[in-house]
């Protein structure tokens, strides 16, 4: 439940790797957006992933600072995704494989929404039991197997698509749990 006047939000962080062997810890990521003055930091496990609360902003200022303070915090350039709870939650709700497993069903959050056409430019990059599917901009998988064994996920780059980060069907449910 968030505050009176305050907006729910989630933040996710496209990586939480520094470098060799360094990882951000959660408490890190915590403290640092308390210190944006952001309200109720949590976080959902290691995943680079965090829930808390603001007076309404554009979802781009948030990006823009959350950035920032990390690069300032860390030393290292992320890009990081922002959505409202209830957005957050129109995602989670719109999921078109509910009967995919779990880890094998990811989503590409896209800080841009991606047009109907990167579905053809995909399909020579996807296995035939492999699924596809956009839903308000957001790209959704069934992999059908672990995403590490498929080529479809070499072609899953910032570089081709645009900025977002990829989120599995376990991890998007946890966070919209911890939303309410």
């Amino acid at each position: 439940m968030s505050m009176p006047g305050m907006t729910t939000y989630v933040a996710l962080l496209h990586s939480i790797v520094l470098g060799p062997g360094r990882r951000v810890a959660m408490s890190d990521l915590r403290d640092m957006t308390e210190a944006l003055g952001y309200r109720n930091p949590r976080t959902l496990v290691s995943t680079g992933n965090i829930v808390f609360e603001a007076a309404d902003a554009p979802l781009g200022d948030i990006e823009a600072k959350l950035e920032a303070a990390f690069k300032a915090r860390f030393g290292k350039a992320v890009d990081i995704i922002v959505r409202r709870g209830g957005d957050w939650l129109k995602l989670a709700e719109a999921n078109p494989f509910p009967d995919g497993e779990g880890s094998e069903v990811i989503v590409r959050v896209m800080r841009k929404p991606l047009d109907r056409s990167v579905l053809d430019a995909l399909g020579k990059y996807t296995d035939p039991n492999q699924r596809l599917a956009l839903t308000a901009g957001d790209l959704w998988i069934d992999f059908a197997g672990k995403p590490s064994e498929w080529k479809l996920l070499s072609a899953l780059t910032t570089k081709r698509m645009g900025i977002g980060t990829l989120r599995n069907w376990n991890t998007v449910r946890g966070l919209a749990e911890m939303i309410g």
